[in-house]
């Protein structure tokens, strides 16, 4: 089996020991019933620093000579892997420098300020920090700190599994969210080396999103592929080629890779918060968005663990995902209606909607729509429902009164 050896992990796991928390596994009643077998949550969004980031930057910088620790280390990252390898530098008394992107989010740039990394900011995608990452290893000597595709990193990450395994010993499938691969195939890995020692299987699968599916190409082709990425709102997992030593652990562990929305990530997003009470990022959601969109059911998929990667989300994304994802389970209707251009109109409306006991947050009146007549005014509505049913029943009564809604996707 290509990567580390369960041994290999192991070591990993007592170098991390120092630093990492062990995370706690939730059970969750609520994706049980849509699966019909037990389901945990690994809680990495609980981690220090905010994710499993840690695990392999500590690994790999614990593992550095005294000469390569004299000058210092370099990585560039968007938030998560710079907040790991600031943290482990700090713990191990490395002069840490992070290249990050100029639009970087201001709570994962501060994190990692306080860490006491110097950030160099640099570009407007992640590919500009990388760049600049490898011309400065190059100019000053820093060792250069990848984020997935690097063995010390993969046995760092791989720590994630030993630990679940001690919360919960009989894994039958594990769902992983998927970036550049560090995670899945530290996981897997350790997953399948365990159940190979043990004499039973375990069933990794792995999660992607639309925007930046790098892996579903990957595997087609055979090799690690890049591919043009979409904007995405988990950020944390666009990646637009596979790490050469983690696709071919992926290609040689992994079971199932399967692709998420943004609309479905965003509702996972908005299930963490109302069913666990818990905070996730978009890219640490997207296992629950697999389970979700009933894409595994069928599958006789035994006590399953879901892994919550990271919960580093900006409040004011935050906010906007949540609109997302109330949006996508149509709890938060926009509507647009032409009316005549006369008094009451609007009133009628207002009742309306309270009539079907929604309720109204927003609304836009203007006779500048570019669909309205001179004698019209173009309304839009911004509305709080219960879910389709309501939906429904909020348009249905509309167009009884001879109105014709048009819903804003």
């Amino acid at each position: 089996m290509p990567g580390p050896t369960l041994a290999e992990i192991e070591t990993a796991r007592d170098l991390v020991s120092r630093v990492a928390d062990v995370t706690p596994m939730e059970s969750s009643r609520f994706l049980a019933e849509l699966l019909g077998s037990p389901v945990y949550l690994k809680c990495e969004n609980l981690q220090r620093t905010g994710s499993y980031k840690i695990r392999g930057a500590y690994n790999r910088l614990a593992q550095l000579s005294d000469d390569e620790k004299a000058r210092g280390v370099v990585a560039a990252s968007a938030g998560n892997h710079a907040q790991g390898v600031a943290f482990a530098a700090r713990e191990l008394g490395i002069k840490a420098t992070i290249f990050m992107p100029v639009g970087v989010a201001l709570p994962k740039l501060q994190a990692t300020r306080n860490y006491g990394a110097d950030v160099v900011l640099r570009g407007h995608t992640v590919a500009e920090p990388l760049r600049a990452a490898a011309e400065f290893a190059e100019t000053f000597g820093a060792v250069l700190i990848p984020p997935f595709d690097h063995p010390d990193v993969v046995a760092g990450q791989g720590t994630l599994a030993l630990e679940m395994l001690d919360q919960v010993p009989q894994i039958d499938t594990v769902i992983v969210p998927i970036g550049g691969g560090g995670l899945i195939s530290g996981v897997a890995s350790a997953l399948k080396q365990r159940a190979a020692r043990d004499g039973r299987e375990v069933r990794i699968i792995g999660v992607q999103v639309e925007g930046a599916a790098a892996y579903p190409v990957s595997l087609d082709a055979g090799k690690p592929t890049e591919i043009t990425m979409l904007p995405t709102i988990a950020d944390g997992i666009a990646v637009s080629k596979p790490g050469a030593l983690n696709f071919e652990i992926v290609a040689a562990t992994v079971d199932r890779v399967v692709t998420v929305t943004d609309d479905d990530t965003a509702r996972a997003l908005l299930v963490l918060l109302e069913r666990a009470k818990l905070v996730v990022e978009p890219a640490g959601a997207v296992a629950v968005a697999a389970i979700l969109t009933g894409q595994l059911e069928g599958l006789d998929l035994g006590t399953t663990v879901v892994v919550l990667s990271g919960g580093n989300i900006d409040p004011l994304v935050m906010e906007r995902v949540i609109s997302r994802g109330l949006a996508a389970s149509e709890r938060y209707l926009k509507l647009r209606l032409m009316l005549p251009d006369r008094p009451g109109q609007l009133k009628r409306v207002a009742e309306l909607v309270s009539d079907a006991n929604a309720n109204v947050v927003e609304v836009l009146h203007t006779r500048h729509g570019r669909n309205a007549l001179i004698s019209e005014v173009e309304l839009e509505l911004s509305v709080e429902t219960r879910g389709p049913e309501h939906v429904r029943s909020v348009l249905e009564l509309l167009r009884e009164a001879g109105y014709d809604p048009r819903v804003d996707y």
